[in-house]
Protein backbone atom coordinates (compact mmCIF):
# COMPACT_ATOMS: atom_id res chain seq x y z
CA UNK A 1 0.00 0.00 0.00
CA UNK A 2 1.27 3.54 -1.35
CA UNK A 3 0.18 7.22 -0.68
CA UNK A 4 -0.22 8.56 -3.98
CA UNK A 5 -2.27 11.48 -3.61
CA UNK A 6 -3.21 14.30 -0.83
CA UNK A 7 -6.23 16.55 -1.23
CA UNK A 8 -7.27 18.84 0.79
CA UNK A 9 -10.39 20.59 1.31
CA UNK A 10 -11.98 23.68 3.56
CA UNK A 11 -15.12 23.90 5.46
CA UNK A 12 -17.15 26.27 8.02
CA UNK A 13 -18.11 25.08 11.60
CA UNK A 14 -20.23 27.04 13.34
CA UNK A 15 -20.23 27.10 17.12
CA UNK A 16 -23.93 24.99 17.71
CA UNK A 17 -24.91 27.52 20.91
CA UNK A 18 -23.98 30.98 18.91
CA UNK A 19 -20.79 32.74 20.10
CA UNK A 20 -18.18 30.58 22.01
CA UNK A 21 -16.14 33.31 24.84
CA UNK A 22 -12.61 32.99 26.51
CA UNK A 23 -10.29 34.77 28.43
CA UNK A 24 -8.82 38.06 26.78
CA UNK A 25 -11.78 38.96 24.47
CA UNK A 26 -11.11 35.75 22.80
CA UNK A 27 -14.08 34.98 20.78
CA UNK A 28 -15.72 32.71 17.43
CA UNK A 29 -18.58 32.15 16.01
CA UNK A 30 -17.17 30.21 13.13
CA UNK A 31 -14.07 28.61 12.27
CA UNK A 32 -12.51 27.40 9.02
CA UNK A 33 -11.67 23.66 9.38
CA UNK A 34 -8.94 21.64 7.06
CA UNK A 35 -10.32 17.95 6.07
CA UNK A 36 -7.40 15.98 4.12
CA UNK A 37 -8.33 12.72 2.06
CA UNK A 38 -5.00 10.77 1.39
CA UNK A 39 -5.80 8.10 -1.20
CA UNK A 40 -3.58 4.91 -1.84
CA UNK A 41 -3.10 2.57 -4.85
CA UNK A 42 -5.30 -0.16 -3.43
CA UNK A 43 -8.23 2.01 -3.65
CA UNK A 44 -8.47 3.23 0.01
CA UNK A 45 -8.90 6.58 1.00
CA UNK A 46 -8.15 7.73 4.66
CA UNK A 47 -9.29 11.23 6.59
CA UNK A 48 -7.77 13.55 8.58
CA UNK A 49 -8.70 17.30 10.29
CA UNK A 50 -7.37 20.37 11.91
CA UNK A 51 -9.31 23.30 13.10
CA UNK A 52 -6.88 25.30 14.83
CA UNK A 53 -9.39 27.89 17.32
CA UNK A 54 -8.92 30.77 15.90
CA UNK A 55 -5.08 32.35 15.35
CA UNK A 56 -4.86 33.72 18.84
CA UNK A 57 -5.13 30.16 20.99
CA UNK A 58 -1.98 28.52 19.87
CA UNK A 59 0.70 28.97 17.75
CA UNK A 60 -1.48 27.74 14.80
CA UNK A 61 -4.36 29.18 12.33
CA UNK A 62 -6.74 27.35 9.47
CA UNK A 63 -4.54 29.27 6.74
CA UNK A 64 -0.94 28.08 8.54
CA UNK A 65 -2.20 24.73 8.14
CA UNK A 66 -3.60 24.94 4.77
CA UNK A 67 -0.15 26.52 3.59
CA UNK A 68 1.91 24.10 5.37
CA UNK A 69 -0.04 21.36 3.76
CA UNK A 70 1.60 22.26 0.21
CA UNK A 71 4.49 21.79 2.17
CA UNK A 72 3.93 18.37 3.45
CA UNK A 73 2.01 16.73 1.52
CA UNK A 74 5.01 15.97 -1.25
CA UNK A 75 6.75 14.52 1.85
CA UNK A 76 4.40 11.53 1.89
CA UNK A 77 3.75 10.66 -1.46
CA UNK A 78 5.21 6.59 -2.40
CA UNK A 79 5.01 5.66 0.93
CA UNK A 80 3.21 3.35 2.95
CA UNK A 81 0.64 4.72 4.99
CA UNK A 82 0.33 2.50 7.97
CA UNK A 83 4.29 2.72 8.89
CA UNK A 84 3.64 5.38 10.60
CA UNK A 85 7.26 6.32 12.34
CA UNK A 86 8.58 7.01 8.70
CA UNK A 87 5.42 9.15 7.94
CA UNK A 88 6.26 11.48 10.88
CA UNK A 89 9.80 11.46 10.44
CA UNK A 90 9.29 12.64 6.33
CA UNK A 91 7.40 15.33 7.70
CA UNK A 92 9.30 16.76 10.66
CA UNK A 93 12.17 16.26 7.52
CA UNK A 94 9.96 18.85 5.15
CA UNK A 95 8.73 21.22 7.44
CA UNK A 96 10.43 22.16 10.87
CA UNK A 97 7.58 22.55 13.59
CA UNK A 98 3.70 22.83 12.33
CA UNK A 99 2.44 19.85 14.33
CA UNK A 100 -0.71 21.47 14.04
CA UNK A 101 -0.06 20.95 10.24
CA UNK A 102 0.71 17.69 10.33
CA UNK A 103 -1.70 16.09 12.42
CA UNK A 104 -4.54 15.86 9.40
CA UNK A 105 -2.38 13.83 7.67
CA UNK A 106 -1.23 10.77 10.55
CA UNK A 107 -4.71 11.02 11.23
CA UNK A 108 -5.23 10.00 8.06
CA UNK A 109 -2.96 7.29 7.68
CA UNK A 110 -3.76 5.85 10.76
CA UNK A 111 -7.81 5.67 9.68
CA UNK A 112 -5.35 3.93 5.83
CA UNK A 113 -3.91 1.53 8.71
CA UNK A 114 -7.07 0.28 10.67
CA UNK A 115 -9.14 0.05 7.32
CA UNK A 116 -5.73 -1.99 5.83
CA UNK A 117 -5.76 -3.73 8.71
CA UNK A 118 -9.58 -4.49 9.33
CA UNK A 119 -9.34 -3.01 12.52
CA UNK A 120 -10.71 0.24 14.70
CA UNK A 121 -7.75 2.23 15.40
CA UNK A 122 -8.50 1.98 18.98
CA UNK A 123 -6.97 -1.26 18.32
CA UNK A 124 -4.21 -0.32 17.26
CA UNK A 125 -3.07 2.44 19.69
CA UNK A 126 -3.01 -0.56 22.30
CA UNK A 127 -6.58 -1.99 21.93
CA UNK A 128 -10.28 -0.96 23.29
CA UNK A 129 -10.37 -0.79 27.26
CA UNK A 130 -13.15 0.92 27.46
CA UNK A 131 -16.42 1.34 25.51
CA UNK A 132 -18.08 4.34 27.03
CA UNK A 133 -16.68 7.34 28.65
CA UNK A 134 -18.04 10.62 29.80
CA UNK A 135 -17.87 13.58 28.18
CA UNK A 136 -17.49 16.93 29.43
CA UNK A 137 -18.54 20.61 27.63
CA UNK A 138 -17.06 23.98 27.85
CA UNK A 139 -19.41 27.29 29.37
CA UNK A 140 -18.52 29.95 27.17
CA UNK A 141 -17.52 32.97 29.16
CA UNK A 142 -20.40 35.68 30.18
CA UNK A 143 -22.15 36.64 33.16
CA UNK A 144 -22.56 34.24 36.04
CA UNK A 145 -26.37 33.69 35.69
CA UNK A 146 -25.83 33.18 31.79
CA UNK A 147 -23.38 30.73 32.38
CA UNK A 148 -25.34 28.84 35.38
CA UNK A 149 -28.28 28.70 33.09
CA UNK A 150 -26.27 27.24 30.40
CA UNK A 151 -25.15 24.50 32.76
CA UNK A 152 -28.42 23.85 33.83
CA UNK A 153 -29.47 23.14 30.19
CA UNK A 154 -26.52 20.88 29.41
CA UNK A 155 -27.15 19.06 32.71
CA UNK A 156 -30.51 18.07 31.59
CA UNK A 157 -28.92 16.89 28.70
CA UNK A 158 -27.16 14.38 30.87
CA UNK A 159 -23.52 16.45 30.88
CA UNK A 160 -22.16 16.47 34.16
CA UNK A 161 -18.44 17.69 33.51
CA UNK A 162 -18.37 21.49 32.79
CA UNK A 163 -15.05 23.45 31.87
CA UNK A 164 -15.81 27.16 33.06
CA UNK A 165 -14.29 29.41 31.03
CA UNK A 166 -13.01 32.57 32.88
CA UNK A 167 -9.72 34.58 33.32
CA UNK A 168 -11.58 37.70 33.88
CA UNK A 169 -11.22 40.23 36.96
CA UNK A 170 -10.84 37.56 39.78
CA UNK A 171 -14.02 38.65 41.58
CA UNK A 172 -16.47 37.93 38.95
CA UNK A 173 -14.84 35.16 38.01
CA UNK A 174 -15.41 33.73 41.30
CA UNK A 175 -18.97 34.29 41.71
CA UNK A 176 -19.46 32.80 37.72
CA UNK A 177 -17.76 29.79 39.80
CA UNK A 178 -19.77 30.13 42.63
CA UNK A 179 -23.30 30.02 40.47
CA UNK A 180 -22.30 26.73 38.35
CA UNK A 181 -21.74 25.23 41.53
CA UNK A 182 -25.19 25.73 43.30
CA UNK A 183 -26.52 24.27 39.56
CA UNK A 184 -24.29 21.21 40.11
CA UNK A 185 -23.67 18.43 43.06
CA UNK A 186 -21.17 16.07 43.89
CA UNK A 187 -21.80 13.53 40.87
CA UNK A 188 -20.54 16.74 38.16
CA UNK A 189 -16.92 17.97 37.61
CA UNK A 190 -16.19 21.41 37.74
CA UNK A 191 -13.06 22.67 35.96
CA UNK A 192 -12.16 26.38 35.92
CA UNK A 193 -10.40 27.12 33.01
CA UNK A 194 -8.74 30.03 32.41
CA UNK A 195 -6.98 29.25 29.21
CA UNK A 196 -3.68 31.23 30.20
CA UNK A 197 -5.51 34.59 30.69
CA UNK A 198 -4.47 35.73 33.91
CA UNK A 199 -1.73 38.23 34.97
CA UNK A 200 0.22 36.19 37.48
CA UNK A 201 -0.95 38.34 40.37
CA UNK A 202 -4.76 38.05 39.06
CA UNK A 203 -3.88 34.46 39.03
CA UNK A 204 -2.84 34.48 42.54
CA UNK A 205 -6.00 36.69 43.98
CA UNK A 206 -8.47 33.63 42.12
CA UNK A 207 -6.54 31.29 43.34
CA UNK A 208 -7.48 32.29 46.71
CA UNK A 209 -10.46 33.19 46.08
CA UNK A 210 -11.39 29.92 44.34
CA UNK A 211 -9.18 27.59 47.09
CA UNK A 212 -12.65 27.39 49.46
CA UNK A 213 -14.72 25.92 47.00
CA UNK A 214 -14.55 21.62 47.79
CA UNK A 215 -15.39 20.76 44.27
CA UNK A 216 -13.47 22.73 41.98
CA UNK A 217 -10.31 22.04 39.70
CA UNK A 218 -8.49 25.04 38.33
CA UNK A 219 -6.66 24.79 34.62
CA UNK A 220 -4.13 26.44 33.22
CA UNK A 221 -4.37 29.99 35.27
CA UNK A 222 -1.46 31.41 33.13
CA UNK A 223 0.62 31.85 30.28
CA UNK A 224 3.89 29.97 31.00
CA UNK A 225 4.96 26.69 33.12
CA UNK A 226 6.59 29.07 35.49
CA UNK A 227 3.56 31.20 36.62
CA UNK A 228 1.17 28.11 37.35
CA UNK A 229 3.11 26.84 39.33
CA UNK A 230 3.94 30.20 41.12
CA UNK A 231 -0.26 30.10 40.77
CA UNK A 232 -0.20 26.60 42.44
CA UNK A 233 2.21 27.38 45.99
CA UNK A 234 -1.11 29.61 47.01
CA UNK A 235 -4.13 26.64 46.48
CA UNK A 236 -4.99 23.71 47.20
CA UNK A 237 -7.47 23.36 43.77
CA UNK A 238 -5.90 20.37 42.34
CA UNK A 239 -4.68 21.57 38.71
CA UNK A 240 -4.85 20.68 35.35
CA UNK A 241 -2.04 22.25 32.84
CA UNK A 242 -3.12 22.32 29.13
CA UNK A 243 -1.63 25.00 26.72
CA UNK A 244 2.53 24.58 28.29
CA UNK A 245 1.67 20.41 27.50
CA UNK A 246 2.83 20.36 24.31
CA UNK A 247 5.35 17.69 23.84
CA UNK A 248 7.57 15.13 26.15
CA UNK A 249 9.70 17.30 27.05
CA UNK A 250 7.31 19.97 28.41
CA UNK A 251 5.20 16.89 29.69
CA UNK A 252 8.21 15.71 31.76
CA UNK A 253 9.39 19.43 33.02
CA UNK A 254 5.92 19.94 34.41
CA UNK A 255 5.24 16.79 36.26
CA UNK A 256 9.00 16.77 37.78
CA UNK A 257 7.89 20.91 39.04
CA UNK A 258 5.05 19.24 40.25
CA UNK A 259 2.70 21.23 38.09
CA UNK A 260 -0.69 19.13 37.89
CA UNK A 261 -2.40 16.27 38.68
CA UNK A 262 -3.80 16.19 35.34
CA UNK A 263 -3.21 17.56 31.50
CA UNK A 264 -5.72 18.61 28.66
CA UNK A 265 -4.29 16.52 25.72
CA UNK A 266 -5.42 18.08 22.21
CA UNK A 267 -4.54 15.83 19.35
CA UNK A 268 -3.57 18.65 16.91
CA UNK A 269 -1.65 20.63 19.08
CA UNK A 270 1.05 17.56 19.75
CA UNK A 271 1.09 16.88 16.13
CA UNK A 272 -1.41 13.89 15.60
CA UNK A 273 -2.32 10.59 17.03
CA UNK A 274 1.16 9.00 16.73
CA UNK A 275 2.66 11.49 19.51
CA UNK A 276 -0.49 12.18 21.33
CA UNK A 277 -0.23 8.21 22.19
CA UNK A 278 3.50 8.50 22.88
CA UNK A 279 2.34 11.25 25.27
CA UNK A 280 -0.63 9.37 26.74
CA UNK A 281 1.46 6.57 27.42
CA UNK A 282 4.10 8.45 29.19
CA UNK A 283 1.00 9.92 31.22
CA UNK A 284 -0.33 7.00 32.61
CA UNK A 285 3.03 5.41 33.70
CA UNK A 286 3.59 8.89 35.67
CA UNK A 287 0.13 8.35 36.92
CA UNK A 288 -0.92 11.71 35.21
CA UNK A 289 -4.74 11.83 34.22
CA UNK A 290 -6.17 13.13 30.91
CA UNK A 291 -8.73 14.79 29.31
CA UNK A 292 -8.30 13.60 25.48
CA UNK A 293 -9.61 15.78 23.06
CA UNK A 294 -8.68 18.94 19.83
CA UNK A 295 -8.38 22.61 19.61
CA UNK A 296 -11.67 22.42 17.82
CA UNK A 297 -13.12 20.36 14.85
CA UNK A 298 -16.36 18.28 13.14
CA UNK A 299 -16.72 14.42 12.80
CA UNK A 300 -13.34 13.34 11.69
CA UNK A 301 -11.99 15.51 14.61
CA UNK A 302 -14.12 13.65 17.08
CA UNK A 303 -13.49 10.33 15.53
CA UNK A 304 -9.56 10.85 16.18
CA UNK A 305 -10.47 11.71 20.02
CA UNK A 306 -12.78 8.73 20.39
CA UNK A 307 -10.20 6.06 19.31
CA UNK A 308 -7.90 7.75 21.98
CA UNK A 309 -9.88 7.90 24.84
CA UNK A 310 -11.12 4.44 24.25
CA UNK A 311 -7.54 3.03 24.46
CA UNK A 312 -6.63 4.92 27.30
CA UNK A 313 -6.84 3.23 30.77
CA UNK A 314 -10.10 4.16 32.44
CA UNK A 315 -8.60 5.19 35.72
CA UNK A 316 -6.26 7.46 33.68
CA UNK A 317 -9.19 9.09 31.53
CA UNK A 318 -10.46 12.40 33.26
CA UNK A 319 -12.92 13.43 30.42
CA UNK A 320 -13.23 13.66 27.00
CA UNK A 321 -14.83 16.06 24.69
CA UNK A 322 -16.85 15.28 21.55
CA UNK A 323 -16.00 18.71 19.23
CA UNK A 324 -19.17 17.72 16.62
CA UNK A 325 -20.97 18.08 19.58
CA UNK A 326 -20.20 21.86 19.73
CA UNK A 327 -20.56 22.45 16.24
CA UNK A 328 -23.83 22.77 13.34
CA UNK A 329 -21.78 21.01 10.06
CA UNK A 330 -21.47 17.55 9.53
CA UNK A 331 -19.21 16.02 7.33
CA UNK A 332 -19.88 11.79 8.21
CA UNK A 333 -23.30 12.13 9.34
CA UNK A 334 -22.74 13.29 12.88
CA UNK A 335 -20.70 10.34 14.42
CA UNK A 336 -19.42 8.92 16.25
CA UNK A 337 -22.37 10.68 18.45
CA UNK A 338 -22.77 11.39 21.95
CA UNK A 339 -25.78 10.06 24.18
CA UNK A 340 -26.85 11.38 27.46
CA UNK A 341 -23.34 12.68 27.88
CA UNK A 342 -21.92 9.69 27.27
CA UNK A 343 -19.05 8.84 24.38
CA UNK A 344 -18.48 5.70 22.06
CA UNK A 345 -15.98 4.69 19.93
CA UNK A 346 -16.69 3.21 17.18
CA UNK A 347 -16.26 -0.32 16.18
CA UNK A 348 -15.01 -0.36 12.47
CA UNK A 349 -12.21 -0.60 10.37
CA UNK A 350 -10.10 2.78 10.87
CA UNK A 351 -11.56 5.52 12.52
CA UNK A 352 -15.19 3.90 11.78
CA UNK A 353 -16.59 7.07 10.20
CA UNK A 354 -17.24 7.34 6.11
CA UNK A 355 -16.81 11.24 4.84
CA UNK A 356 -19.24 12.23 2.64
CA UNK A 357 -16.89 13.66 0.33
CA UNK A 358 -19.43 15.72 -1.91
CA UNK A 359 -20.62 18.17 1.00
CA UNK A 360 -16.84 18.95 1.12
CA UNK A 361 -17.12 19.82 -2.55
CA UNK A 362 -14.02 20.97 -4.91
CA UNK A 363 -10.54 20.03 -3.21
CA UNK A 364 -8.38 23.70 -2.08
CA UNK A 365 -5.61 21.64 -3.67
CA UNK A 366 -4.05 18.59 -3.99
CA UNK A 367 -0.57 17.00 -3.69
CA UNK A 368 0.28 15.72 -7.22
CA UNK A 369 -1.41 19.15 -8.48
Amino acid sequence: MRITRVDVFGYDLHYVHGRYVMSAGRAVDALPSTVVRVATDNGLNGWGEVCPLGPTYLPAFAAGARAALRELAPAVIGCDPSNLGLINDRLDAALRGHGYAKSPIDIACWDLFGRSAGAPVAALLGGQRQPRYPLYIAVPLGPAGEMAGYVRARRAEGIHAFQLKIGGDPHVDRDRVEAVLGVTDSADIVIADANGGWALQDAVVAARLLDPFQRIYLEQPCATLEECLAVRQHTTLPFILDEVVTDVPSLLRAVRAGGMEAINLKISKVGGLTKARLIRDLAQALGVRMTIEDTWGGDVVTAAISHLAGSTRPEMLFTVSFMNDWVREHIAGHRPRSQDGIGTTPDAPGLGVEVDAAALGTPLFSCPA
